[in-house]
């Protein structure tokens, strides 16, 4: 067994390690001013961008769902990582040598890699294999499928394309030659159990394509039936694994992902080889589903992409085939899309083709046409809903308007609703106002709704409470600023148990004049934290950006400080005061005396401090 990974080893791994650099591969990230950075967060679903990212301390935040950490914690979370394998891929990546407690140099990888690791191994050593197979001439029926669609070697070889050679288990045999286990294959779908009780691999004369998640690993294949006596499914990808979730997965991500995130758009196709055409006809946002229909998980991927907000709108474009077939998908995609603030469009080829079959008939260009000339979908559903009934009678007119009426009362885009009720009211041949009143019914449950979470959500900090946190922020981004001018104020001088239990944490890690800044002295208070609370609490605290422009300087520091001790000295004064009145100084005039002299000191402190503070923040 391997031994514990060396502290100094785990410190300069954070210290290395680009925190920006790992979130960017999952978040399309923005500036946010005072260096920090911003993207949707990848642990919940939301349509404002909270999730922050603090380049310069190597930690990030999300003030929506609390999560926060550094860049162990964040792989650790995203893609499931132990902490011993999140440290091991971050050091393989930044070129550090771990060294063991028990034992000196890193263990063999075998020993070394956990799980989900394996299993990712396994499948970059079968597509390494399956690559390897298709010049074979076993193969000749997939180079020809390949060819027929218009896609050379170099195409094939951009998107991983192999073969999965005939017999039962060659790809078995040769993966366990490398030394993964039978128990491995399995757990990666890659092979599977026959009656007999040994193994065969799933893919068996197939045409296969990798499918990686957004990290570029490989997670998964889809494999397409070549012979006519392959019994089979004509597509076949691999089964739920702890590696692959098919309403997750989006085949082309990884060639796909910065052009997505760079013009702001996505073009969502059937299948590989539509996507494969996509990109080498220029469109290259283009990415597919994989066996099952496009859902919120698709949707929740994409919008991290997109930076799909309030703010910003990007754009999906649906690519169906015109048949009914196709129109049914769109739909779907269509109440699908309602979680997407972006603008949302379908393209439909006029002649039912999908984008392989149309750039192979009309060229790239055709391809290309197809995207540009997108409709809104909204148009499209509108269109298909008024279709259903006969506009030419009353009662036709009536119930078109009460099934489309809600599909505009969803537009998220609120500007927009006028002017589909004026289409609506002329495409139904109906006076705008029952329109208007129709539109308005559908909409008033999720304006209700909308209202009282934003009500919810109003709340003002008092301005003791945001020196409070400055001052413990001060402390977790720039120790050695804060220093012993901190750590003299105790958790008293902090008017919550959350603040309290933070500035105890600072503590607990040695006090401000026992840190430097940066990720590592960040994530010792984290942990020196006894609650989840506190520990949420200091991430957003560690990305928080100061409430003075510019980097805080010593002067700084007293003023803030002197702030923080006067606020609480005032309120030990207002305490004394009360409690002075209280007080008979004829029958307790010991008690009185001992506080009356408590405040008189108190007060001339706060004089003090009041002229400390005098510079302002």
């Amino acid at each position: 067994m391997a031994g514990r990974i060396r502290e100094e080893d785990i410190a300069l791994v954070r210290e290395r390690t680009a925190i920006a650099d790992v979130i960017s591969e999952h978040v399309t990230l923005k500036s946010a001013g005072g260096g920090n950075l911003k993207g949707l967060c990848p642990f919940h679903d939301e349509k404002t961008p909270s999730f922050t990212v603090a380049p310069g301390r190597n930690v990030f935040f999300c003030h929506g769902c609390g999560k926060g950490g550094d860049a162990l914690s964040f792989l650790m979370d995203v893609d499931h990582l132990t902490f011993v394998e999140s440290v091991e891929r971050l050091a393989s990546r930044a070129g550090i040598q771990l060294r063991y407690v028990e034992g000196g140099p890193s263990p063999v990888r075998a020993q070394q890699q956990g799980q989900k690791q394996r299993l990712v191994a396994a499948h970059a050593a079968a597509a390494d294999f399956y690559a390897g197979q298709l010049s074979t001439p076993g193969a000749r029926l997939a180079r020809e499928f390949l060819a027929q669609r218009g896609f050379n070697r170099a195409a094939a070889q951009d998107f991983g394309c192999g073969f999965a050679p005939e017999g039962w288990d060659p790809l078995t045999k040769h993966l366990r030659q490398q030394g993964f286990t039978g128990q491995e294959l399995v757990a990666a779908g890659l092979a599977r159990e026959a009656r007999s009780g040994s193994l065969i691999d799933r893919f068996r004369r197939r045409l296969v394509w990798p499918i990686r998640e957004l990290s570029g690993d490989i997670i998964g294949f889809g494999a397409r039936k070549l012979f006519d006596d392959d019994d089979g499914p004509k597509y076949l990808n691999t089964p739920e694994t702890t590696l692959y979730k098919k309403s997750h997965v989006l085949y082309g991500i990884e060639h796909a992902k910065r052009e997505i995130a760079r013009q702001g758009r996505a073009v969502i196709v059937e299948g590989y080889t539509d996507v494969m055409a996509c990109h080498l006809a220029g469109v290259k946002t283009a990415v597919a589903t994989c066996g099952t229909a496009f859902g919120s998980d698709h949707i929740s991927a994409l919008r991290r992409l997109l930076m799909d907000t309030d703010a910003f709108a990007g754009e999906i474009i649906f690519t169906f085939d015109g048949d009914a077939a196709g129109q049914k998908a769109a739909l779907r995609a269509f109440e699908e899309d309602q979680r997407f603030v972006g603008r949302t469009f379908i393209a439909v080829s006029p002649d039912n083709m999908d984008p392989c079959d149309l750039r192979l008939a009309k060229g790239d260009l055709a391809v290309r046409d197809l995207v540009a000339r997108r409709e809104p979908m909204v148009d499209f559903a509108l269109r298909q809903i008024l279709g259903k009934f006969d506009l030419d009678t009353v009662d036709g007119r009536v119930e078109a308007m009460r099934r489309a009426a809600p599909l505009v009362a969803k537009l998220k885009d609120r500007e927009k609703r006028p002017e589909y009720v004026r289409k609506l009211a002329g495409d139904l041949g109906m006076e705008i106002e029952p329109v208007q009143r129709a539109v308005a019914n559908a909409a008033a449950p999720s304006a209700t709704a909308t209202a009282a979470a934003n009500a919810a959500a109003v709340r003002a900090d008092s301005p003791q409470a945001r020196v409070e946190r400055e001052a413990l922020k001060l402390a977790i981004q720039v120790p050695v600023l804060a220093g012993p001018m901190f750590d003299a104020i105790d958790e008293e001088a902090y008017s919550t148990v959350e603040l309290r239990s933070v500035r105890a944490a600072i503590a607990e890690a040695g006090g401000a004049v026992s840190g430097t800044s940066g990720v590592v002295w960040i994530e010792r208070v984290r942990d020196a934290c006894g609650d989840l609370t506190g520990k949420a609490l200091v991430g957003e605290l560690a990305v928080e950006p100061m409430l003075r422009d510019g980097d805080p300087d010593p002067h700084y520091v007293s003023v803030l400080l002197a702030r923080l001790q006067w606020g609480a000295t005032d309120t030990r004064i207002r305490e004394l005061k009360s409690k002075v009145q209280r007080i008979n100084p004829v029958t307790s005039k010991d008690q009185y005396l001992a506080l009356a002299g408590e405040l008189f000191s108190l007060e001339q402190h706060a004089r003090a401090l009041r002229e400390q503070a005098a510079g302002g923040l």
